[in-house]
């Protein structure tokens, strides 16, 4: 399971945030930088206002670090009740800093923060596993160059995550990341998705949070436990579903992406090995509608995540069969509960004059779901 983390500048916005649901209430004071601390005292009313009622986090401050004072600073967030504290790394940062971070790790949950606009370099993740790190997370430092997936694709996204998961340390995506970039991130099953500029009034990072924003966030994001509510009967949802209708071709959407040219790694022959060919998707999913209301992201199936599905799957590198990216594909779309069937056509243009390939057509499997539950203080997904 993915957790919400909001970022907030103090009590006041921790409150509200709260209220809203998020699972990690993130300290950092995003008027004066990506990674500016809070003073310690802001940092210990919004602890005490949130009472143990969900996970909270600091960040160290920009870089570059002192030791002592980053030791200092570490020690007195502890102190305050912050549960998990944030710091940017790099291989520089980490061979300087390699004894004085070994030692804070060990007392204190700490998250590596890498920058997808500054080159990072994934290979520190398997050294930060190794000092005792809980958790990495990819961010962006220049937030007026775009969001994390302007930087990184969906593929390399996966790789982090994947990562991640293989040196059993928590994931986490951030990076001004807005409403519809939740349901595409939720593909590469990060343990986190970090917020501030999609939740606060008008997407300004340096303006108070607006309720409605995060609430919208909340939404586009399943939750570790369900909001109790009073029981509800939706009649509709009887007629079609729980005994044994199906659903009305009425409130079916069709979502497609057809044409869709990309070069892949793909064929059975010798000389197919180590090149890559054009191939082209036309993929179409059946969706069930949420609701009446179209211009609410709440009830979209984005197309983005078809597109997604397809990037993701020819980024694993090569296959035998266009089969195999037709079936990799259909079963990364149909994990959203939405979907209800899904149709992949796959072309392959560079073996005769015209085009040759396969398409198919699955449907979801009644009941199959899966989760996963990870924080910055829990597990990673995958361990036991």
């Amino acid at each position: 399971m993915t957790r919400m983390l909001a970022s907030v500048l103090d009590a006041n916005e921790a409150e509200i945030v709260l209220t809203v649901g998020a699972d990690i209430i993130d300290l950092k004071d995003a008027t004066r930088g990506p990674l500016a601390a809070v003073a310690v005292e802001t940092a210990r009313e919004a602890v005490r206002l949130v009472a143990a009622r969900t996970e909270t986090s600091a960040t160290l401050g920009d870089p570059p670090y002192e030791e002592a004072a980053l030791t200092r600073r570490a020690r007195a967030l502890a102190d305050a009740g912050v549960d998990t504290l944030k710091l940017a790394v790099d291989a520089k940062t980490l061979q300087r800093l390699g004894p004085a971070l070994r030692g804070v790790a060990g007392d204190i949950p700490l998250v590596g923060m890498l920058f997808a606009d500054l080159q990072p370099d994934f290979k520190i993740v398997p050294e930060l596993a190794g000092m005792g790190f809980k958790g990495a997370m990819l961010d962006t430092w220049d937030k007026s160059r775009g969001r994390l997936l302007a930087h990184l694709d969906a593929s390399r996204l996966e790789e982090f995550c994947r990562l991640c998961r293989e040196h059993r340390i928590i994931s986490g995506l951030a990076g001004s990341l807005e409403a519809p970039d939740a349901p595409r991130l939720l593909l590469v099953q990060p343990d986190v998705l970090g917020f501030r500029t999609a939740l606060c009034r008008r997407h300004d990072r340096t303006a108070s949070i607006d309720p409605q924003a995060a609430r919208l966030i909340r939404d586009l994001i399943p939750r570790e436990r369900p909001v109790p509510e009073s029981p509800k009967i939706d009649w509709r949802l009887m007629a079609r579903g729980i005994i044994g209708g199906r659903d009305r071709e009425g409130e079916i959407d069709h979502v497609f992406v057809w044409d869709f040219a990309i070069l892949a790694k793909v064929g059975a022959y010798d000389f197919e090995h180590g090149a890559s060919q054009r191939v082209v998707f036309d993929v179409e999913a059946e969706v069930r509608r949420m609701g009446p209301h179209t211009d609410d992201m709440r009830t979209i199936f984005s197309y983005d995540i078809i597109i997604d599905a397809i990037q993701l799957v020819v980024g694993h590198g090569h296959v035998a069969f266009v089969e195999t990216l037709a079936e990799d594909v259909a079963a990364i779309v149909l994990q959203n509960s939405r979907v209800r069937s899904v149709r992949v056509k796959v072309r392959k243009l560079d073996v005769i004059d015209g085009s040759v390939g396969v398409e198919i057509r699955r449907e979801r499997v009644a009941g199959a779901s899966g989760s996963r539950l990870a924080g910055f203080a829990g597990k990673p997904s995958g361990e036991d």
